[in-house]
C-alpha cells in the first residue's frame, strides 16, 4: 500500500518536471469594477458572457485585490512584487511626460522570466514614465522623433506597443519599442465627458477609438507569431489596455449594445475582445499550457458617473464601499480569473486572499526557482491555489492597501484597519469635495482616527469597531508599522525603508510601538 502510495507520488512529482514551462498571458483591465463583471454581480445591468465562460473553465477569486486604488502604484506593484509606496511615488499617478518609476536595476517579472527563457512582450498602457529626451526644463519639452530610454525595453520586455499613460493623458502618440511611431503635428482640446480626456498634442496616426482594438489586434499578430517560430520559447504577454477607463469610446458596433449608457458598452466590448485573445489561444493550440489571468488595476472610476448606473440598478462595486481612489473594498478589491486547463481544475471558486503584486513569487514557484533576495519583497505565490490546495500552508494572510492620498489600510484574515479617519481617496468622508460623486467636503477632526471592520460580518465596512476593539487595533497597526520598516512583507532579509519626515501619511506610526 504505502509503496503504491510513493510510487504514485513520484510519478506525478516526474510529470510535473516533465510539464513544459507555461506561457503566460496577463490582462489588466482598466477602471473595471467588480461589479462590472456579471459572474461578480447577479443584478449586473449587462452581461460579459467571455468573462463568464472563462470563469466556468477555470477558477474565480473572490477576495482579489489591488496593491493600490489607483493606476500607476498598481501597475509599478503587479510587475516589481513590490508595493509602490516604498519607492518614490507616495501618492497620486504620474502623467504621461513624467519620468520613469521603476527604479534602474530593479528586477521585474518581466525580466525574471526573459532569464528564464521567455519571449516577453507589452502591449498598452504603460503608465510607468519614460526617460523622454527633452528640449527644455519643463516635462512637455519632449523631442518626439528621439528615442526615449528606460521604459519597457530596459524593464525585461522584448518588445513593446502602446501609449505613455492613461488614454486621457497627453502626449497622443503611438509608442512602439522605444520611440514614437510619429512626431505630433497637432494638439487636441479638452473634451468632456463622457469621452473626457485632456488636451494636448497628438500624432496624425493616432485615433483615440482605434487605442482598444488594434491593442487586441496586436496581441492576435504576436500569437500568430509564436506559433510560427521555430524556436519553442515560451512567451509571457502583459496586456495593460486602456479600457473601459475614461475616454469612453466604444466603437461602433457596441456603441448602444447594452441600451445601458456609453461604458457599458465599453465594458461588453473589452469582454468581447478578451473572447477573441482566448480564441486566438485555443486556435494556435496555446490554450490548454497557458496561464491566462483577467483583472483589473483598481476599482470602478466615479468619472464614469455612479448616478447614471444607479438608475439601472447597477453598481458597478457589487455591495463594497467605495470607488477607485479609495482604501474602502470598493476601491481595490476587483475582478480575478485564471484560467490554465493543464493545471486548474474548471469551474472552481476561491475565497482565499490574494494580491496582484503576487504574480512574481507565483511565476518563481511555476519555475520552482527562488527569488532574487532583493526583489519582490512582498509577492507570496498563489500557485498552491491555482493547483487546488484549499489551505495551502504559504498563502497569503495579510495584504496592505493604499489610497490616492497616499493613506494606509492593512487586512489580516476578517480584519481590516484603516490608518485614516476618510475613505482616502474621493468617496465621502473626504476632505476635498467630489464632482463625480457629489460629495462635500468632511471634516476628518471629528471622525475616530482609525476604523476597523469585521470583512466577514461587515464586507460593506458600515460599522467601525476600533472603539470596540483596541487590542485589534493596535495589533495591525503594529504588523503595518512592522511591514513598513523592514522594507518587505514577506520573510527574508529586511530591505531599505523609505520612511522620512516628508511623509505625513504615516504620522500615525508614533501610536503603535513594536
Amino acid at each position: 500500500m504505502i509503496r503504491a502510495l510513493l510510487a504514485t507520488l513520484l510519478f506525478a512529482v516526474a510529470a510535473r518536471a516533465a510539464t513544459p514551462p507555461p506561457n503566460i498571458v496577463y490582462i489588466l483591465a482598466d477602471d473595471l469594477g467588480i461589479g462590472d463583471v456579471s459572474c461578480y454581480n447577479p443584478t449586473s445591468a449587462w452581461q460579459t458572457p467571455h468573462l463568464d465562460r472563462l470563469a466556468r473553465a477555470g477558477l474565480r477569486f473572490t477576495d482579489a485585490h489591488s496593491a493600490s486604488s489607483l493606476c500607476t502604484p498598481a501597475r509599478y506593484a503587479l510587475l516589481t512584487g513590490r508595493y509602490a509606496w516604498r519607492g518614490r511615488l507616495k501618492q497620486g499617478v504620474l502623467q504621461g511626460y513624467h519620468p520613469p518609476l521603476i527604479e534602474s536595476g530593479r528586477p521585474t517579472v518581466a525580466s525574471f522570466l526573459r532569464e528564464h527563457g521567455y519571449t516577453t512582450a507589452v502591449f498598452g498602457k504603460w503608465h510607468l514614465g519614460l526617460d523622454w529626451t527633452r528640449t527644455g526644463p519643463q516635462l512637455e519639452n519632449v523631442d518626439f522623433a528621439q528615442p526615449f530610454a528606460r521604459g519597457p525595453l530596459t524593464s525585461g520586455f522584448d518588445r513593446f506597443f502602446g501609449i505613455s499613460a492613461s488614454l486621457d493623458m497627453p502626449p497622443y502618440v503611438w509608442l512602439a519599442n522605444d520611440r514614437a511611431t510619429a512626431v505630433p503635428t497637432a494638439t487636441l482640446g479638452d473634451s468632456p465627458a463622457p469621452k473626457l480626456w485632456r488636451g494636448g498634442p497628438i500624432g496624425p496616426d493616432f485615433t483615440m477609438d482605434d487605442v482598444q482594438p488594434r491593442l487586441i489586434e496586436t496581441s492576435l499578430a504576436f500569437f500568430a507569431e509564436r506559433a510560427a517560430a521555430k524556436d519553442a520559447k515560451p512567451f509571457f504577454l502583459y496586456l495593460p489596455l486602456a479600457a473601459p477607463h475614461t475616454p469612453i469610446l466604444p466603437t461602433r458596433e457596441f456603441d448602444g449594445k447594452t441600451k445601458v449608457t456609453s461604458y457599458g458598452d465599453f465594458v461588453v466590448q473589452v469582454d468581447a475582445d478578451i473572447g477573441r485573445i482566448v480564441a486566438a489561444l485555443e486556435k494556435h493550440g496555446f490554450a490548454k499550457n497557458t496561464l491566462l489571468i483577467v483583472t483589473s488595476d483598481n476599482g470602478f472610476a466615479p468619472a464614469a458617473d455612479v448616478p447614471a448606473h444607479a438608475k439601472f440598478n447597477h453598481d458597478p462595486s457589487a455591495g463594497y464601499r467605495g470607488y477607485k481612489s479609495d482604501l474602502f473594498e470598493g476601491g481595490h478589491r476587483v475582478p480575478f480569473i485564471a484560467h490554465w486547463p493543464a493545471v486548474i481544475k474548471a469551474g472552481a471558486t476561491t475565497p482565499a486572499l490574494v494580491e496582484q503584486l503576487d504574480l512574481f513569487a507565483t511565476c518563481a514557484e511555476i519555475l520552482n526557482t527562488g527569488l532574487p533576495a532583493t526583489a519582490a519583497e512582498d509577492s507570496v505565490s498563489f500557485l498552491p491555489l491555482l493547483r487546488g490546495e484549499t489551505s495551502p500552508s504559504s498563502a497569503r494572510t495579510t495584504l496592505v492597501a493604499h489610497s490616492a492620498e497616499g493613506r494606509f489600510s492593512i487586512r489580516d484574515g476578517r480584519w481590516k484597519l484603516l490608518l485614516w479617519p476618510g475613505s482616502g481617496g474621493w468617496s465621502a468622508p473626504t476632505p476635498s469635495p467630489s464632482q463625480w460623486l457629489k460629495v462635500e467636503r468632511t471634516d476628518l477632526a471629528t471622525l475616530p482616527p482609525f476604523q476597523l471592520y469585521d470583512l466577514a460580518a461587515d464586507p460593506a465596512e458600515t460599522t467601525n469597531l476600533a472603539a470596540a476593539h483596541p487590542e485589534i487595533v493596535q495589533r495591525l497597526g503594529r504588523l503595518l508599522r512592522t511591514d513598513l520598516e523592514r522594507g518587505r512583507s514577506t520573510p527574508g532579509a529586511a530591505q531599505p525603508a523609505t520612511l522620512g519626515p516628508d511623509w505625513p501619511q504615516v504620522a500615525w506610526l508614533k501610536s503603535f510601538t513594536p
